[in-house]
This record gives structure tokens, sequence and C-alpha cells, in this order.
């Protein structure tokens, strides 16, 4: 991948947020001034109807919603950390670790890698715990880089 999945200017830390469409509407600003979302409420748009088809919470307090659009320009994640927590119907509570995977329209396979490594990483306790902790965005982007993109 030429450009990096995550970058410290897509990762916010101290999110307040209303519920998980004001977040997930947080996370795409992000995408969109980094140049990697075109239109903001197209892509909104196609995350909601994603996230209609089944929830994205995962156990352990994470929020994966995700989605494929003619709108993004580049496989992209996006992270929030919302200490108050916003409910995207997980069994177990609120997310407070919210990823926000944007895949190109034609990027099937991408998207797939994306969410599959994430996945494997997130039953971790240890790795939620790091990214809880992580004292900015740049230290988040960098452990998100090291344990889950592909080298």
């Amino acid at each position: 991948m030429s450009t990096s999945l995550i970058t410290p200017d897509l990762v916010a830390v101290d999110v307040v947020a209303t519920d998980r469409d004001d977040v997930v509407r947080q996370l795409i600003d992000k995408l969109v001034a980094a140049g990697r979302v075109t239109d903001a409420d197209g892509f909104a748009a196609d995350v909601k109807a994603r996230e209609a088809q089944m929830a994205t919470g995962m156990p352990g307090g994470i929020g994966l919603p995700h989605a494929r659009s003619e709108y993004v320009t580049t496989p992209s994640l996006a992270l929030g950390k919302v200490p108050g927590g916003v409910d995207f119907g997980a069994p177990d509570g609120p997310a407070t670790l919210v990823f926000l995977i944007a895949a190109p329209a034609s990027g099937d396979a991408d998207h797939l890698k994306i969410l599959a490594a994430l996945a494997r990483r997130l039953v971790h306790p240890e790795f939620r715990q790091s990214l809880t902790d992580a004292p900015d965005a740049a230290t988040v982007a960098e452990i998100i880089t090291r344990e889950v993109v592909p080298a």
C-alpha cells in the first residue's frame, strides 16, 4: 500500500459523541480533511446503510463501522477513542474504541484484509488496552501500523 492505512491525523482522542452517528461523522470529517473521502454525506450514507444490515459492535468496547464506497479514494482506517462510550450494538455494552474502515468501492479485497487483520488483534485485551492507554494520536497510529497493517 503506497499510502499509510492510518496516520495521526486520522485518530481522534477524547471524542465526545452523543451516539454512533455522531462519532462516525467526526471520523468521516477526519478522512475528508485528509483527502481520503471526497463526499462526507455520501460516505456517511454508505456507512449508515452497512450499519443497518448488522450491528458492528464487538465485545471489549469496540465499534467497527465500515463500508466500501465510491467516495473513498484510498483504503483508510480512522479511530476514535470515546471515553464516555457509544452504543454499537455489542452484547457487553458501549464502544470506547471506534474503528472506521473506509475502502474504495472497487477495493473488496483490501476492505476484507483490513477487517480481518484488525479483528484478529482486537480479540486480545492487551492490544485494546495499549490503544486505550496510548497518550496521543501518533502513538495510536504507530501501534496500529505495527500490529495490524500487513507488511
